[in-house]
Formats: C-alpha cells, structure tokens, sequence
C-alpha cells in the first residue's frame, strides 16, 4: 500500500476565495435580518410590556445625571429614586399642560390661518386648491356623514386611552426600579453571560446606553433651543399662535428631520395666511437660520460624545420605525438606532484592539 504523500495539494474547492467570502456574508446577513425580523413581530405582538420597557429606558437614560447627583449627595438610592420620578411627573406633567393650553388657545387661529392659507390656494392654483378649502369648510358635513362610525371609533378611543395610560403608569414604575437598581444592572448582566463574554456584553450594554443617555440629553436641549429661537422669531414678527406653534417646534424636534419640517412648515403656512407672502418668507428665513444653527453648531457640540449618524440612517430608521410602530415608532427608532450604532462601535474597537495581537503572535 503506497502512502499519501502530505505535501500534494489537497482538492481543489468548487468555488473561488472571493465568491465563498460573499456567500458567508450573505449567509450571515439573512441571519441577522432573520433575527431582526423576529425579534420585530415579537416586540410589535408584546408591544403593551415592550413600549414601557423601552420608555422606561429612555426616560432613565435622561433622569440618571439627576439621580447619581442626588446619591452624591447623600440621599438613598430609594428616596433619590422617588424624588427623581416625582420630579418628572412634575416638569412632564407641567410641560403638558403648558402645549396643551397653548394649543389650545392658539388652535383656533392657527386652523383659521391653515383655512386661510388654502382659499389662498384655491386663488392661485384653482381646482386643487379649492378641494382643500372644500374640505375644510365642510368638515362637519363629512363628520355627520360618517357618524356611526366615529361612535364606534369612540369606543376602540377610549380603550386606546386607557391602554395608553397604563403603559405610562407601567413606564414611570419601570423607571423607578431601573433608576434604583441601576448599580445592580452590571453584576446582572455579568451573571446572566455566557462564560467568557461577560466583559464584552458589559462593555456593550455600556456603550449603548451611553449612546441613548447621550442622545436624549441632547435632543432635549436642542429641541428647547429650538423652540425658543423659533417663539420668539413669531412673537417679534407678530404671527398669531406663537406660542402653540413653538410648543410643536419642540415635540418636533424629537423625530430628527421630518418632525422640524412638519413644524416649519406650518408655522410659514401660518405667516403666509395671517401676515401675507413676505412675513411668511421671514418666518422661513427665521425656520432655516435655526436648522442650520442646529446642524452645524448645537449638533455638533452638544451631541460630539454620542453616536453621529449619517441623516440618511436616521432618515431610513424612522421610516422604518413608523411602519412598525406609528409615532412611537418614530420616536424610538433613533434612539434605538443609536445604541445599535454604539455597539457596533464597542465590537469594531474591540476587534481592532485584538487584531495585531494576533497578528504578533502568529
């Protein structure tokens, strides 16, 4: 019996090294979409405990520089904890009640501005315009028409409210155990890992919520810089519902993009109804000087320690969270963009920090 001899070339592969290398990674991400996907429909048929879940997370996220000052201090993890929640209930419940007002002082003139605004339409661009003034001028007939409906909508409304409510007393709960127990959340973690990975998921879950705890920090003061900016542009150009309007700026402004656009725009569709077309072109102007005052200066110095994101990622992620989750979706889809990115981050650091040492010692 002859031996093999051990230098002969072994069997030649099917397929080339490059085309082998694109199928792993095509494998790997249908993998990963798969995953995605499912971990998607589960959240969405689990959405009344995963929304507060996810709330919860946001809402510690902003409130933990306030809880750690308090523990600082000296109060209890408990009591700080306590005192955080009741604070929030007071400034949430406060800012509330100060859009709604607004809204609901300035709603009338801004929908007669809106109203205005399309029989302006209607004068410039005919027939098209003359439908929107024709729906809103027969809004009530279109309601009656459809009444039976909308006593049936009342109803499923009122559920909806309701549901609403317990997820936000379930939301203000989570955050509260989250906020007190936020010194056991790394001995979890850690003891829930698999073997050998403890400190990398530690580091992770680290980077994410820095990412998160970054961005809802910076959007907050963003979004209050960009109310006041645009209030007081309305106020010194006189255009009616300032107030509700700048109160819209700043909800907006948590839907990076497509929520100052919408803002913006009805706030220059206002001007243009009440004040005429060159009050609505300052009002523009004023819209503009603050986006751009906000992308190239508050953005970039008051989010540089949090995951920057190209506004087309941002751009896709709330698409995609509005198709799965409606406004909710779109209010968490950046933030939970972010703390993807924030991991990805912590692996690539970690694997490039690995990488020449394997390379020595081979």
């Amino acid at each position: 019996m002859q031996a093999s001899d051990p230098t002969a070339p072994g069997p030649r592969p099917l397929l080339p090294d490059p085309l082998r290398r694109l199928a792993a990674w095509c494998a790997l991400l249908l993998l990963v979409s798969g995953v995605v996907y499912v971990g998607i429909r589960l959240c969405d048929e689990f959405r009344t405990a995963v929304v507060p879940v996810l709330l919860a997370l946001l809402g510690t996220a902003l409130l933990g520089p306030l809880h750690r000052r308090l523990v600082k201090a000296g109060v209890q993890r408990s009591v700080a904890a306590g005192l955080t929640c009741v604070a929030v209930v007071a400034v949430v419940g406060g800012a509330v009640y100060i859009v709604v007002a607004a809204l609901i002082d300035t709603g009338d003139e801004i929908v007669a501005s809106l109203k205005q605004a399309a029989r302006g339409i209607s004068e410039h661009f005919g027939a098209a315009g003359t439908s929107l003034e024709d729906l809103a001028s027969n809004a009530r007939e279109l309601l009656g028409k459809f009444g039976g409906s909308a006593a049936s909508g009342v109803i499923s409304g009122v559920s909806v409210v309701g549901e609403a409510i317990a997820m936000a007393v379930l939301a203000l709960l989570l955050v509260f155990f989250f906020l007190r127990d936020s010194d056991k959340a790394a001995g979890t973690l850690r003891a829930l890992s698999p073997r050998g990975s403890a400190d990398t998921l530690e580091a992770m879950a680290r980077r994410a919520f820095q990412a998160v705890e970054g961005f809802m920090r910076g959007t907050t003061f963003i979004a209050l810089i960009d109310a006041l900016c645009i209030t007081v542009g309305l106020l010194v150009l006189d255009v009616p519902g300032a107030a509700g309007l700048g109160a819209l700026v700043f909800v907006g402004a948590y839907i990076p993009y497509l929520g100052a656009f919408i803002s913006g725009a009805v706030a220059v569709l206002v001007a243009l109804a009440d004040r005429g077309f060159v009050i609505a072109l300052w009002v523009l102007g004023v819209v503009l000087a603050v986006q751009v005052l906000e992308g190239h200066v508050l953005q970039p110095v008051i989010q540089s320690r949090t995951v920057q994101m190209h506004p087309a990622v941002v751009m896709v992620a709330i698409t995609a969270g509005a198709s799965v989750a409606g406004v909710l979706g779109m209010l968490l889809a950046v933030p939970l963009t972010a703390a993807a990115f924030g991991v990805l981050q912590e692996l690539r650091t970690r694997y490039e920090s690995q990488e020449p040492s394997a390379s020595e010692e081979s």
